[in-house]
This record gives C-alpha cells, structure tokens and sequence, in this order.
C-alpha cells in the first residue's frame, strides 16, 4: 500500500498540523529541524528554515516540537530531517539518543553520505546520478525504507516529474528490498499520482501557496490541500504496515 510523508519545518505551531495532516491522511510526518545553510533545500523550504531560526527554534526546541507531535499523533512515525553539522555541534550519539527518547522513528541526515557513521540509525538517501554501488550500499543500510530523490539539485515545486525517476525506480528494484519512497519537487495531484505507480511511497514537496512548511497556515487550512494528495496515492495503510515501530515515550 502506498505511504505518503508529510513535511513540517519543526515551529511551536507544528504539533497541531502534524496532527491535522495525519487526519488528513499523511502516514509520516518528516519534521525538519531548521539549518541556516541547507544545502538540499529550495527557496521554499530555506526561508521556512530562516522564519525558524528567527524564532528561536535551536536543536533542543526542536526535539520539545517532536515530542509534543508524538504525543498528539502517538501511532504516526515522525522522521526529522536535518543536516550533519547539526548533529556535529549538538553531539552525534546524544542527537540519535534524544530524538529516539522524543518519539522520533528514525532520521534523515541529508548530507551526510552512505559509507559515513554507519553507526547512525537514518534513512538513506539516493539521486538519479548515484552509482548501482551507491545504490546497493544504501539500501543495505537504510533504516525502514530508501528516500529516492527524482532530482538532481534542491527541493522544490517543479512543472513535472522528473523522466529520471522511472530508471531510478527500476535499479533501486533491482538492487535492494526495502521500500521505495520518493521526493523532491513532488507538489501536485498529479505528481503524486505519477509517482505513486512507480515508487512505494510519496514524500509531499513543497509549492508556494500551498506548502505545509509554512506554519502561517492553520491547522483547518491544511486538510484541503492534504485531500488530492492522499486521493492521488490511494490504500492509506495502518501503523503495523510500516518497516519500524514508533517508539513508546516514557511519559
């Protein structure tokens, strides 16, 4: 069944829309923890980050933004994604430690390459340019399921799909066995729909106007741009669908 993953930027405002979000259909909730040089992320994404860190939102805020979301969506698998440096300054082991003790599921360090800190529990990442060993090598270290990337540059809204992502499908099928889910520059109906033929699950990119990153949109404006994207990757799955477990917070 498909998945669909929902980006939040980690705001006090957050636990509320990731809760309208789940209601209105997202199976994940990937929460980014704002970095003030993303080098993954577009326009949109970057200035959801600078409003963050404008209001004060520092490592430790962001991991008060995931509990407080595992508590209100506590059967729902919250993924931060941030970059390395982050996890450099604020101690590697102590990140993993606390976001796990927090509800998180797992991570996504974006910059952070596949044969570096194969300590670190994350989900891997992969591009149209990566090499089958690339690809190999994620895959059998990723935690729950492999994020395709159907670009080569930033997140962010793009006219169509991309005509790379079909062949990256196929080597990743070819290759590994975890599930497939696939991002960057998926805003649309229509992207989704086109993507959810090929890729196991849908991770929702970002589009002016529409973007749940932005928490100036409140909880009940969320749900009618939820609506198409979840119509457009249809069988919502149930929590014991997923690779891992959401993790049980001492209260």
């Amino acid at each position: 069944m498909k998945k669909l993953v929902i980006y939040l930027m980690a705001e006090p405002e957050t636990p509320a829309l990731a809760r309208a979000a789940v209601d209105g259909g997202a199976d994940v909730v990937e929460l980014g923890f704002p970095f003030s040089d993303p080098l993954a992320d577009g326009p949109v994404i970057r200035r959801a980050a600078e409003r963050a860190l404008s209001r004060g939102m520092r490592t430790r805020q962001c991991l008060d933004v995931l509990r407080q979301t595992h508590e209100l969506v506590p059967d729902t698998p919250l993924v931060p994604m941030t970059y390395s440096s982050l996890l450099e300054a604020y101690g590697w082991e102590r990140f993993a430690d606390d976001v796990q003790a927090a509800g998180g599921a797992s991570m996504i360090v974006a910059d952070l390459p596949a044969d570096e800190r194969p300590e670190t529990r994350r989900v891997q990442l992969v591009a149209p340019t990566s090499t089958d060993e690339r690809i190999a090598l994620a895959g059998g270290s990723t935690d729950g399921w492999l994020y395709l990337v159907t670009v080569t540059g930033t997140t962010g809204a793009r006219g169509e799909v991309s005509s790379a992502l079909p062949g990256l499908v196929e080597r990743a099928r070819r290759l590994v066995s975890v599930p497939l889910y696939a991002g960057f520059g998926i805003s649309t109906p229509e992207h989704a729909r086109s993507v959810a033929a090929l890729a196991d699950g849908i991770v929702e990119d970002l589009a002016p106007g529409s973007s749940p990153a932005s928490t100036s949109t409140p909880p009940s404006g969320l749900a009618p741009n939820m609506l198409p994207l979840r119509n457009a990757s249809p069988a919502r799955s149930t929590p014991g669908d997923f690779p891992y477990q959401t993790p049980t917070v001492p209260s």
